[in-house]
């Protein structure tokens, strides 16, 4: 598999009430957590593809850090040490204008041992609380910024110092081996075809939800294949509490989708259509990996799999996900081995296709002929034309640079069919594609305008 920079994972981490979720909010510039005064509201760990000065990362709010008075508030402590171990980088929040608490302590603690670069957020310095923000300096953690996301101060500092320490990253190091991360809800029977895959037992099978609590890996070789197969524990849906069960941070399915090539997403046959599945499969998507959907447990039906209409379901679950379409779907059942075997056969095919590549000759004559077929529409004296296309080749995605004109102006239905176009004409089964839109003349007048001298004007 080609070499590639794997996104980063920063995680927002701290105790309850200082203002995490408002300061994830303001990275995003948009409301994706939910922001109240009382403390702990945050109990789920929500994540988001965020991107400054052109590097993306994924940036993750955790929940607050309490006393662990029943197993709930254990497992949220639990996620403080699973940023410690998921993370690239971990940003460690504490409330200016108030005294250093044992839990603030013993988050920074967490973060400093776990050797991950570490920098500091004294929140809410508003209210002329400026100068208490130096006092944090007792925890240990060098790197300190202050900030008040109602005054918008220190946002843009703190997103600089982020985007200077991710690009630190390491390199996903290249690799013959080809590793597959199953995922899914608890208890939608991951562990169960784990088992079924390496033939043997290596992970708990329970009833009880949430057993897997940590990814489980496991090395087999098929068709001269090297296959590493990893076994996440589940993604718990938004708000759901259940007392004595792991709450599942999406911290480690991060980064086990960030470290596979190939994702199974399983969907449980009795309950198909969950929101939250869709969400851990748009999670594939935008990480780039190829995906398969797996409809599991088709035993449970009992006597009605072998009446109930096939089709219906498979039509049902294939608008539910239309949105990857590219996905194959296949049904599987662990119990009696229904299909196993032929997921096999499948991460070769998303391999082999995932490494296509396509000489520009050949693009180009695709793009002639697509154009013909159906132009670009637009605006009145804004007509978008496109000249050229080419592939990364050094993008272990299946991707694309068209270079055009008036290419802000091509309308998403006809980037879609651009891409339904791609895809019957090459093979890129089972992988999400890249198309990037490049205007030459504005690319032109960039490049211009910052090889202009300075005059004292503009000094």
């Amino acid at each position: 598999m080609a070499e590639s920079r794997k996104l980063p994972i920063v995680a927002i981490v701290g105790r309850a009430n200082v203002g995490k979720s408002s300061l994830f909010n303001a990275i995003l510039e948009r409301r994706e957590a939910i922001v109240a005064r009382e403390a702990g509201t945050t109990r789920d760990s929500i994540s988001a593809k965020a991107s400054f000065n052109g590097q993306q990362f994924w940036i993750v709010d955790t929940a607050g850090m309490k006393d662990p008075v029943d197993d709930f508030e254990q497992s949220i402590q639990e996620q403080i040490m699973q940023a410690s171990n998921s993370a690239d980088v971990i940003v460690v929040v504490v409330e200016a204008g108030t005294i250093i608490s044992d839990e603030d302590r013993q988050v920074a603690t967490l973060a400093l041992k776990s050797k991950k670069p570490t920098m500091l957020v004294v929140n809410k310095i508003d209210h002329g609380r400026q100068d208490s923000v130096y006092e944090f300096a007792k925890l240990g953690i060098k790197d300190i910024i202050g900030t008040s996301v109602t005054q918008s101060k220190g946002i843009y500092e703190l997103l600089e110092h982020i985007t200077a320490t991710i690009t630190k990253v390491p390199l996903r190091q290249e690799s013959e081996r080809l590793k597959i991360a199953l995922l899914g809800r608890p208890n939608v029977g991951k562990s169960s075809l784990f088992n079924a895959l390496l033939n043997k037992q290596q992970a708990l099978v329970a009833e009880r939800a949430g057993t897997t609590r940590d990814i489980n890996r496991a090395i087999i070789r098929f068709k001269n294949q090297e296959i590493e197969i990893m076994d996440t524990a589940g993604i718990r849906r938004s708000g759901r509490i259940e007392r004595g069960v792991e709450h599942f941070s999406v911290l480690r399915a991060l980064a086990a989708i960030e470290e596979a090539d190939i994702c199974l997403l399983l969907v449980d046959t009795l309950e198909p259509n969950v929101s939250q599945d869709q969400k851990i499969a748009g999670m594939v998507k935008d990480a780039g990996r190829g995906l398969v959907l797996v409809l599991s447990k088709w035993d449970a039906l009992g006597e009605e799999s072998d009446t109930v209409n096939y089709d219906s379901i498979i039509k049902r679950v294939s608008a539910d996900y239309e949105f990857v379409a590219w996905a194959p779907l296949i049904v599987t059942s662990s119990l009696n081995g229904q299909n196993v075997t032929k997921l096999f056969d499948l991460f070769l095919k998303i391999k082999q296709a995932r490494e296509n590549r396509i000489s520009t000759h050949e693009l180009n004559n695709w793009l002639g002929r697509v154009i013909r077929e159906h132009p670009p529409a637009g605006l009145k004296n804004r007509m978008p034309k496109l000249n050229y296309i080419v592939q990364e080749g050094d993008n272990p995605i299946p991707a694309f640079k068209i270079f055009g004109s008036q290419t802000r102006f091509i309308h998403w239905s006809y980037r879609r069919y651009l891409e339904n176009k791609l895809r019957e004409q090459f093979d890129f089964f089972g992988n999400p594609i890249q198309l990037w839109f490049i205007d030459k003349h504005a690319a032109k007048l960039a490049k211009e305008k910052a090889t202009e001298p300075v005059t004292k004007e503009q000094e």
